[in-house]
């Protein structure tokens, strides 16, 4: 664990309080990238503590949410959190998605937090879980409202984004849903290839080929010739070394 927290530039906190949650979160999604090479790669995704482990600090990669934030709450473990899996329903189109199609966390400090370091352009800061009203980051306003079944719809800037459940889960849970999220042809991450990272003043997204930075307002597009360049792109922007770009979507290696 002090390998993970070296991997995200984080000193090991006194004590398992909210503000050291908070500064957790920020420096994990600074320096962690939401990524879906492993599916384009042909690397299976194994959902157990070790290989996400070895997967964030070891090799030095990301991953997409049962991977960031299945290895976000082992390191929380370590440092005393009490922390829960949720799983979640992601709103596409105005309709959700299946069962355990996200992960998120519930951390308890003791006041409770939603935690969340695996969905992308999300919070920089967890939300408090038992509030109802709305909460500002720097990312935008964020409400929890009341859903049917006693789930709670999380909503950005008024969007619906995901459906959370209330119910505790583990790593298992997510096994068929993650499998199918690596090999539908209906999945988002089959679909598409994207490797994304918060930086201090926006963001830094490689769609395919398509390099994008965003500061405020503005939007920065490149486009990328070379492998050479993907690579160097890769390596410098995302600290991720590969030997070969990963094939464009629809090419994916397989075996």
């Amino acid at each position: 664990m002090d390998e993970y927290l070296a991997r995200i530039g984080a000193a090991r906190p006194p004590r398992p309080d909210a503000e050291a949650l908070g500064e957790l979160h920020l420096r994990h999604l600074r320096t962690v990238p939401f990524e879906n090479l492993s599916i384009h790669l042909g690397e299976p995704v194994t959902l157990s503590e070790q290989a996400l482990i070895d997967k964030v600090v070891g090799r030095r990669r990301g991953g997409f949410c049962y991977e960031l934030n299945g290895a976000f709450a082992v390191l929380l473990r370590s440092l005393g959190y009490r922390v829960t899996m949720l799983a979640a329903r992601v709103f596409s189109g105005g309709s959700l998605g299946p069962p355990f199609d996200h992960m998120a966390l519930r951390v308890d400090t003791p006041e409770p937090w939603l935690v969340d370091v695996g969905f992308g352009r999300f919070v920089n800061r967890p939300l408090r879980l038992d509030l109802r009203t709305d909460q500002a980051d720097q990312s935008g306003v964020f409400r929890l409202v009341e859903a049917e079944e006693g789930d709670i719809d999380v909503l950005q800037n008024g969007v619906p984004q995901y459906r959370l459940e209330r119910r505790p889960r583990v790593l298992a849970d997510y096994e068929a849903t993650c499998w199918w999220q690596q090999t539908s042809p209906k999945s988002h991450f089959t679909r598409s290839l994207v490797c994304s990272l918060l930086t201090e003043d926006g963001r830094l997204t490689l769609n395919d080929r398509q390099l994008v930075r965003t500061v405020g307002d503005e939007r920065e597009e490149t486009t990328l010739t070379t492998d050479a360049e993907i690579l160097a792109a890769y390596r410098d922007h995302f600290g991720i070394r590969l030997d070969a770009p990963p094939p464009p979507p629809g090419e994916r290696v397989t075996g």
